[in-house]
């Protein structure tokens, strides 16, 4: 799956708390013994996206004669092992610590630890609560991307009232909630809106939106339009209002950016999505590290690594691409 350099790889698997909480660790060995050691923690090791993000990162670490230590926590929302990742990362002695955290407020005691310890520490792709716990973040404007996809679903509909069901991620995440009040913001909505008919957290996974959207069908008839936290999400959704019969009733949106996600826009299972840049942030996040080993700079602030709405389907006076596009830009 990697472009690795390294003579050797190593996958462990450590066993939290009784056996309850587990995290992959992946350890990278450069030939050069005085290489700059960073560290990776993402969320999960299988979801796409962080695959995606974890790849570049190995591939820019190897470009730049850097040393990539990869860990990750068991599931979406394993917090834990994210803490324990971290304060295993220190213990190796890396120079930087490069974290998708899966909750904005529970790592930031090990962080703050990490830092201390001289370590640099940068949020990819989820932004820290507060952003300040973190020397910097590489991150999509998650809130932007939920306005383009709000703004899309609406102008879908056009004059047709909305009767929306909310799939989103996991509670909270500063993406999730960013995107979510970026949809509803696009909308033209609130949470308390009665337009808003049904809704489920799904830790973005497929089979778990699925299940979601079996149940919400059964309560919201009426529903015409759908938000989902990103694509696996969207996909599993669609199996259940396809067997439903209900795919012509339903209006979909997403946000990710995946070459399958591109795919199911263009095959008509996904409307919209909002194209993001996993690979831009994991790259610029390791050039960082390794700027900071070689003479003490640290990067700061947040960093917009940016996004697109890519459709088919376009909606006058709302920017997009087509999937001719997102084909050759997908998860760049």
């Amino acid at each position: 799956m990697f472009n690795h350099r390294r003579k050797s790889a190593l996958t462990i698997g450590t066993v939290l708390m009784a056996g309850s909480l587990v995290f992959g660790l992946t350890a990278c060995s450069s030939s050069d013994s005085d290489s700059v050691k960073v560290g990776l923690i993402t969320k999960t090791d299988s979801n796409p996206y962080f695959v995606k993000l974890r790849e570049a990162a190995q591939a820019k670490a190897d470009s730049s004669g850097a040393e990539l230590v990869a860990l990750a926590g068991a599931f979406d929302g394993d917090n834990e092992g994210q803490v324990a990742a971290i304060e295993n990362l220190v213990g190796q002695g890396v120079k930087g610590i490069l974290i998708t955290p899966n909750s904005s407020t529970g790592v930031l005691d090990a962080i703050k630890k990490a830092r201390d310890a001289g370590v640099v520490v940068i949020a990819l792709d989820t932004a820290t609560d507060p952003e300040d716990a973190v020397d910097a973040t590489f991150a999509t404007d998650n809130k932007a991307a939920g306005v383009s996809q709000g703004e899309w679903v609406k102008g879908t509909l056009g004059t047709t009232a909305p009767q929306v069901i909310m799939l989103d991620g996991t509670a909270g995440g500063t993406v999730d909630t960013f995107r979510h009040d970026g949809f509803l913001e696009g909308m033209g909505l609130t949470d308390s809106s009665s337009e808003i008919v049904g809704q489920e957290n799904t830790n973005g996974d497929q089979t778990k939106a699925q299940t979601a959207m079996e149940n919400l069908l059964q309560r919201a008839p009426g529903v015409n339009a759908l938000y989902t936290i990103n694509e696996p999400a969207a996909a599993g959704a669609y199996q259940a209002i396809q067997s439903a019969g209900r795919a012509d009733q339903i209006t979909i949106g997403s946000i990710d950016g995946s070459c399958t996600g591109i795919a199911n826009v263009k095959s008509g299972i996904i409307g919209a999505t909002v194209l993001q840049f996993p690979a831009k942030m994991a790259e610029q996040g390791v050039d960082a590290v390794v700027k900071f080993a070689q003479d003490g700079t640290k990067p700061s602030g947040f960093n917009d690594t940016g996004s697109q709405l890519v459709t088919d389907k376009p909606v006058a006076g709302i920017d997009s691409q087509d999937t001719a596009w997102g084909e050759a830009n997908c998860w760049g």
